[in-house]
């Protein structure tokens, strides 16, 4: 099941485009799946939401009473009354208040947590295809910086604007009970003032796009620089860093402020036609009170209607910009969750036989790279390993060794020709299946930041101590582990940071020791050990390698000599294959790079 190199392109522009304008609110909709599981508690914010505005709602009412009641002696007993009424609305709406603020920032924090685990989680499963045209700093500012602004509008901003709607909405509808005459008036200037929040809302959502990938720009830069901190200080280039940071901070500054002004401007608009009509209201109200067409009490009720409305409105107008925001997030992280893997796989995955003894026949596999379509990295390589036999790779760099690799483990999928596994296709195989069956030792192994056992037990998570220290001592690390003040529970910095480069590569040999899977992959495994420790940890690795298919990627043709079957690959093709002694004797590519190695060791 070969992958054409079309589908191969249409990811790459897509991921590479990948960045589609939104033209409206329907990326929030996006949210519902991770709304849904808890239904029952926006129920409850939208409830005590609901009863904080009938209660705000009902105070002009009261007020009214309370004016054209009167403030004499005669109506003392009323005026009490209309204060307890007070009391009470004031007491029910700070418990509302209080509920709802609860519930919706709870419902912000879980939905929030929940989109950055299932971004995380899917990310995690993208092949080396993604990350080919996507930087690592800018999935890490989606999942920061992105979720944090849904955050903002799942948690404050759309309950406050949902409020403020049902405050316009109950205003709007007892001011057309308290006087029509007026309510007109106060129609027309919402009218006014949410014309601005339309013309001015498809700019917002620009800017805040445009401002969302800056951010994100400037964090992928960081996070390059960082994790390369000692070669930008080796080769002193610290000033051209800063300055590269700089302009890129700026540059997320100048669009930051652009959205900020468009937002003043929208603002300012809506809050001015919304509170002017109030002055107007006020006024018109007035002449209809001297001609006793409405009571003060009337006037005052609808002033504070007019009032609650016109609020309203300023609040929805200043919302509406983080709803903005958070719809072109919102459509940052689902273009994360749909992009698709490049490595397909079978509705019903064929299982592995087991246990495994991991032959592979290799049949005319062609492979180009995303990123370079024009070059072949492979180019019709057949090659059989049978079960148990360990077989070297050797050739000039780019002859595609690596990218054999990197096919055997399914990080990404042949053009043409078929790779089987104890006689199954890997492309029929489900990936992480095939993966639990292959270990590896890199080149520049990865150590990560949790203890030395950490590491060793990270192929093998159920081992005990006994394996994790029975591994590290045919790795040829238990000595220099031990050393350590504490042991195996050390911890290791960031990629492995305090321990030497040798040290690093003997931790990930002993992890693929303890991984005990029957295709064992090493890469050049020893490059980076001195003489001494490379004698221990080569009978390590014959230990591991005795019953196991094992394929060596090797640079230093001293390493490999004792080897009984040694492939020569040259431009994605094997061009010979044979021992150490027949290759040197047959000549040609194996025979060369053989005189030019062992002389340059000579000399």
């Amino acid at each position: 099941m070969a992958q054409s190199g079309a589908d191969y392109a249409e990811q790459v522009e897509y991921v590479a485009q990948g960045r589609g304008k939104s033209r409206s609110l329907k990326p929030l909709a996006a949210l519902a799946p991770f709304l849904r599981p808890y239904a029952g508690m926006a129920a409850a914010a939208l409830s005590a939401m609901a009863v904080a505005a009938a209660a705000t709602l009902v105070m002009p009412a009261m007020l009214r009473g309370l004016i054209d009641k009167g403030f004499s002696a005669a109506q003392i007993a009323a005026i009490s009354e209309y204060f307890l009424l007070f009391f009470a609305a004031a007491v029910v709406m700070g418990l509302s208040a209080a509920t709802r603020y609860y519930f919706v920032t709870w419902l912000g924090e879980r939905v929030t947590s929940d989109i950055r685990k299932a971004v995380y989680d899917h990310v995690l499963d993208l092949t080396p295809a993604f990350f080919e045209v996507t930087r690592t700093g800018e999935v890490l500012s989606r999942l920061t910086a992105d979720t944090t602004l849904i955050q903002t509008v799942v948690g404050s901003s759309a309950s406050l604007a949902i409020r403020n709607v049902v405050m316009i909405i109950g205003g709007l509808i007892l001011m057309v009970v308290t006087s029509l005459q007026l309510t007109g008036l106060v129609v027309a200037s919402v009218v006014i003032a949410v014309l601005p929040l339309l013309a001015f809302g498809r700019w917002v959502r620009t800017l805040s796009r445009k401002s969302q990938d800056r951010l994100a720009d400037t964090s992928a830069h960081a996070s390059e620089t960082l994790n390369a901190v000692s070669t930008v200080q080796a080769f002193t280039r610290e000033p051209f860093e800063k300055a590269r940071f700089a302009e890129a901070v700026e540059d997320s500054f100048g669009v930051a402020i652009q959205r900020t002004r468009a937002r003043a401007v929208m603002t300012a608009v809506a809050v001015f036609a919304a509170f002017g009509s109030i002055v107007v209201v006020g006024w018109v109200g007035a002449q209809l009170v001297m001609v006793h067409s409405i009571s003060p009490g009337q006037l005052v009720q609808f002033i504070f209607y007019a009032v609650l409305v016109a609020a309203g409105v300023g609040a929805v107008s200043e919302t509406w910009g983080d709803v903005q925001r958070a719809a072109g997030a919102s459509e940052r992280l689902v273009e994360l969750l749909q992009t698709q893997t490049t490595i397909p796989v079978a509705a019903s995955p064929k299982a592995l036989p087991q246990p495994g003894h991991g032959g592979l026949q290799i049949e005319n596999v062609s492979f180009r790279y995303p990123l370079r379509p024009d070059y072949a990295a492979l180019d019709g390589l057949s090659l059989s390993v049978a079960a148990g036999e360990a077989v070297a790779l050797v050739g000039p760099s780019g002859a595609g060794k690596s990218t054999l690799f990197q096919l055997l483990l399914r990080f990404y999928a042949a053009q043409s020709g078929s790779i089987l596994f104890d006689g199954v296709d890997i492309a029929e195989v489900d990936p992480q299946a095939l993966r639990r069956s292959i270990a590896m030792v890199a080149q520049d192994p990865v150590i990560f930041s949790g203890s030395i056992a950490d590491n060793i037990r990270y192929g093998h998570p159920g081992a005990d101590e006994a394996a994790v220290r029975h591994a590290a001592d045919g790795a040829a690390a238990l000595e220099f582990i031990e050393t350590l003040p504490e042991g195996f529970n050390t911890r290791l910095g960031e990629r492995g940071v305090t321990l030497s480069g040798g040290q690093r590569q003997r931790i990930a040999i002993a992890r693929a020791m303890l991984r005990d899977a029957p295709l064992l992959l090493l890469d050049e495994a020893t490059s980076a050990l001195d003489a001494e420790n490379e004698r221990l940890v080569q009978q390590g690795l014959a230990n591991l390698m005795d019953g196991r298919t094992t394929l060596v990627i090797a640079h230093r043709f001293a390493t490999i000599q004792r080897l009984q079957r040694i492939v020569v690959l040259d431009q994605g093709q094997v061009v010979a294959e044979g021992s150490h002694g027949e290759l040197v004797a047959k000549g040609g590519l194996y025979a060369r790079l053989a005189a030019l190695q062992f002389s340059a060791a000579a000399e």
